[in-house]
């Protein structure tokens, strides 16, 4: 069992972080640079030299857009200078020559542009920098509950209230912890809010006592000063998303790959950005996820048994403060109606700290949730990182990367493995899912929603004037018995996890659900009004939140006959 200390909050699993695996690379970053440079050239160079040579052609067009049309104030200097002379030097000692001097150019002009993204990718790890951080952090969070709390600055430096009561730990805490001593993790979150890095961050270091993780940082969040000084010394490597091509992606991908093998734990959004609907993420970006794959063969190719453990994480908000913008770009995405454009400005000091105001004023938690872990291939793991198949027998792993007696590369093997292990998680992302109040009272209010308005379509009832329209609390209080019976005959099945609040009598949990979904937005999803009737003043932001428990086939099982429509 491990050890609590006092703030509720585990030891660490290793106390001297001059021995985390995230610092030991950091010291020896340039030769981690190096072992990049030499494994993506030697990927590129199993290729013909007409190919090396149109993949460079694409690479210096793709740039040449880039620098054009989207400009970062973050950029080098000296970019256009870089690739106007890796252009021509393309055309002047590659294209209409030997295949010997062509191949000769192409090689080093290759190496070049990898090692400049190679050093752009590879941040640092400062121990100071991050003993800060952690002092900081705690120090301000702390601090702003207890003022929020009282709604009182006077009361800042009270300490009533604790850090720990609004940002709740569940889930396999301690499997992932043991875990931590037998090889290496890599967390796959669920992503909904920019707030998400910083909430992981430091509730994996101050509550489960884990060592920092690598994790991807975009480019854009270095235009800032102070952010780029604490990010370039916090462990984050720079991804940046408008570089498309081939070789920058190559590169990534070797970063990632050889940081496994090098024992550093990680963190991957596998969706790739926030969840424009406010669904949990069904469709998996699996490049990064296919490195953690071939990290695992690598490791028994070289004799070494350590294991990449995968960990799904899903977080649950009551509210998220970018909703109104996310929904806007789903529902544009999705390619039916026109709207606004929202402005998503929540990448400002300002704005995370007006949101971890209004979070901690009106009393809201945020549940970090660790899923089932599993090993590379998508086979559940127990605390001592065996593998075990679905039947409950002990595997071993690496006679998945066997063939002819040996272990081998082959990676369309591997990117089966990849797909099976997304899948893997997106399953566990709905079965370790915990759902709370707003969560189901959104869900109930929007498909009432649709039961009354059931001949106009999804875009027809967004254009609904929201003010129109009160929910009936008794068709409320209906459909959501009739969804929670069905949620616990889910969760006692294992396939979803519910909060505490769940179980309160239901006028109680329909109270909660539509207070806490009113915290922050101006437009509220649902509030009561004076008389204590529910009204929805956006029906496109309840709609954000309904989506939450989409994929549960909630819906279907709504005897609207015999509860809603009579009461409608």
């Amino acid at each position: 069992m491990s050890k609590k200390r006092p703030n509720n909050g585990y030891e660490h699993v290793i106390p001297n972080i001059e021995d985390w695996p995230i610092y030991q690379l950091s010291e020896d970053r340039r030769n981690f640079i190096k072992e990049i440079d030499d494994f993506t050239l030697s990927r590129f160079s199993k290729r013909s030299t007409a190919n090396i040579t149109d993949t460079l052609s694409k690479t210096i067009f793709k740039e040449r857009i880039r620098m054009k049309e989207e400009p970062w104030k973050v950029d080098p200097p000296n970019e256009r200078q870089f690739w106007k002379k890796i252009q021509r030097e393309l055309v002047d000692h590659s294209l209409d020559r030997s295949e010997e001097e062509a191949r000769r150019t192409n090689e080093e002009l290759m190496r070049r542009i990898i090692h400049r993204y190679s050093e752009e990718i590879v941040g640092t790890f400062q121990i100071k920098t991050f003993l800060f951080a952690r002092r900081f952090l705690t120090l301000f969070f702390t601090r702003l509950l207890n003022t929020a709390a009282g709604r009182n600055f006077r009361r800042f430096w009270g300490s009533k209230y604790r850090l720990q009561d609004r940002l709740l730990v569940r889930g396999h805490v301690e499997t992932v912890r043991q875990l931590m001593t037998k090889g290496t993790v890599i967390i796959v979150p669920t992503h909904f809010s920019n707030l998400d890095s910083i909430l992981i961050g430091y509730a994996l270091d101050s509550f489960v006592g884990l060592p920092s993780f690598s994790y991807g940082a975009g480019l854009n969040l270095y235009n800032t000063g102070y952010t780029a000084y604490f990010m370039n010394r916090l462990g984050a490597y720079r991804v940046d998303r408008r570089k498309k091509n081939e070789v920058y992606l190559e590169t990534l991908k070797a970063m990632s790959n050889l940081s496994i093998q090098r024992g550093v734990n990680s963190l991957f959004f596998p969706g790739g950005t926030r969840s424009r609907s406010g669904a949990l993420e069904k469709t998996l970006k699996l490049g990064l996820m296919s490195t953690a794959v071939e990290a695992q063969r690598a490791n028994y190719q070289k004799g070494k048994d350590t294991k990449v453990f995968i960990v799904p994480l899903i977080l649950s908000y009551h509210f998220v403060l970018e909703a109104q913008f996310l929904i806007d770009q789903h529902l544009r995405r999705m390619g039916k109606e026109r709207y606004i454009r929202s402005k998503d400005d929540f990448h400002s000091f300002r704005s995370i700290l007006k949101f971890a105001w209004r979070f901690f004023s009106e009393e809201n938690d945020i549940t970090l949730s660790f899923g089932q872990p599993m090993d590379v291939v998508g086979n559940y793991v127990d605390a001592d990182g065996r593998s075990f198949d679905k039947y409950g027998n002990e595997i071993h792993l690496r006679d998945y990367f066997i063939s002819n007696g040996t272990v081998s590369t082959d990676l369309q093997r591997e990117s089966e493995y990849t797909k099976q292990l997304g899948e893997r998680i997106v399953e566990r992302y709905f079965k370790d899912n915990i759902v709370l109040t707003s969560h189901l009272v959104a869900f109930a209010a929007f498909e009432v929603l649709k039961n009354k308005n059931s001949r106009l379509d999804l875009y027809g009832i967004l254009r609904l004037p929201a003010d129109d329209y009160v929910f009936p609390r008794p068709t409320i209080r209906a459909v959501v018995t009739q969804l929670r019976d069905r949620l616990v005959r889910m969760a006692d099945a294992g396939d979803v996890k519910l909060s505490e609040q769940l179980m309160w009598d239901v006028d109680r949990l329909i109270e909660d659900g539509v207070h806490r979904l009113g915290t922050y937005h101006l437009a509220k999803p649902l509030r009561f009004t004076k008389q204590g009737q529910i009204v929805s003043e956006s029906f496109k932001v309840l709609y954000f939140y309904h989506n939450r428990l989409e994929g549960y086939g909630l819906a279907e099982n709504i005897q609207w006959k015999e509860y809603a429509l009579e009461m409608v």
